[in-house]
């Protein structure tokens, strides 16, 4: 019984560090908290509010209980294990190497050390240099985030998307909910290059293109990043679209701009003034936490003009011709497979990244 006693111990003593490092006990009360609330039927007066409390609800209960479980497996087992019966030792084996597994699985949230790691995301893509091919390009960045996000459980909504006029898109800016998101996606915030033979010229010739990815921290609450009313400009304007019955004929559209940093962030989705503000106004604080991020700013007020992310040397490159390897810049991490990394297999991508910046 000994070799097994020790193993659960050593679990027991690592869900109890895991537990401290990670916030449960923290977590775990802001969610009963927001239990409370939500459980207020008065709350679903202001919808936008509940919602917004439902998602973070959802996002907290994902962290917590998973570890919450285990804590409860592993005290469950420690307490049978107590009673000295042998003739459960081969069950005893089976259920520590389950209860093993599941902690190596769920220490890789140790990686996770950020300020804001444990939020939503909100991720931006441009196109860049290379007209339509960066516009398409554009486009399979998109798709591949989409099925990364599928695949991790994720939820996505989206923001605003600006298709290009022969292929692909303009931009794309869409939310990323799910434990740890913009922990996971920090990785991909920069410039993307990919090389390949061209599907839009008539000599199918090699052409090079560029796509920003910006993945932002999705600021919720405003009191997170706090801002100076006299510090915004406030545009409202007509949208612009491609007519239809979807088309705003009204001055819908918000265009926000934070003057001491110059950052700019437009909304012209087929919504009301108000939720395109909202939704601007999110976006925009979300920038502003990635720029103090950045920066090493204590607050808004310290921050510098500058752009969250800009078009500087790239950080990952895709190659389909004359060869096929994805590589990114900075951890030197490698996929043979283009194919499988824009179908959403990211994740090497994303823990290079993290155990890079923890080393």
């Amino acid at each position: 019984m000994q070799p097994l006693e020790k193993r659960i111990q050593t679990l027991k003593t690592e869900v109890a560090a895991a537990y401290e490092q990670l916030a449960i006990d923290d977590k775990a009360l802001q969610l009963q908290l927001l239990d409370d609330e939500l459980a207020v039927p008065e709350i679903w007066n202001n919808p936008t509010e509940a919602q917004a409390k439902s998602k973070q609800q959802a996002a907290l209960a994902a962290m917590v209980q998973p570890w919450q479980t285990l804590r409860a497996q592993v005290d469950d087992i420690a307490e049978l294990m107590s009673l000295g019966d042998d003739s459960l030792l081969e069950e005893f084996e089976g259920q520590i190497s389950a209860l093993e597994h599941e902690l190596a699985e769920r220490k890789k949230e140790l990686l996770f050390r950020g300020q804001y790691d444990d939020h939503n995301a909100i991720v931006r893509i441009s196109a860049g240099v290379g007209g339509t091919d960066a516009q398409d390009f554009a486009e399979m960045l998109e798709r591949m985030y989409l099925r990364w996000a599928e695949r991790a459980g994720m939820s996505v909504t989206q923001d605003e998307r600006s298709t290009g006029e022969e292929a692909g898109i303009k931009t794309s800016v869409f939310e990323v909910s799910g434990p740890y998101a913009y922990g996971k996606l920090k990785s991909e915030n920069g410039v993307h290059r990919l090389v390949r033979l061209s599907p839009f010229n008539s000599d199918n010739l090699r052409q090079t293109s560029f796509a920003l990815v910006e993945v932002l921290p999705q600021i919720e609450a405003p009191d997170e990043v706090q801002i100076d009313d006299k510090d915004l400009k406030i545009d409202v304007y007509r949208a612009g679209g491609h007519g239809g019955q979807s088309v705003n004929t009204t001055d819908s559209a918000v265009r926000v701009t934070h003057i001491p940093t110059n950052i700019v962030v437009a909304i012209q989705n087929e919504r009301s003034q108000l939720q395109n503000k909202e939704t601007a106004m999110k976006i925009l604080r979300s920038k502003l936490a990635q720029l103090q991020l950045e920066q090493h700013a204590e607050s808004v007020a310290e921050l510098r003009a500058g752009e969250s992310a800009n078009w500087g040397s790239q950080i990952r490159n895709y190659v389909l011709h004359p060869y096929t390897l994805v590589k990114d810049t900075r951890t030197k991490y490698e996929e043979k497979d283009p194919q499988a990394v824009l179908d959403g297999k990211l994740d090497g991508f994303m823990n290079a990244y993290l155990e890079a910046n923890i080393s």
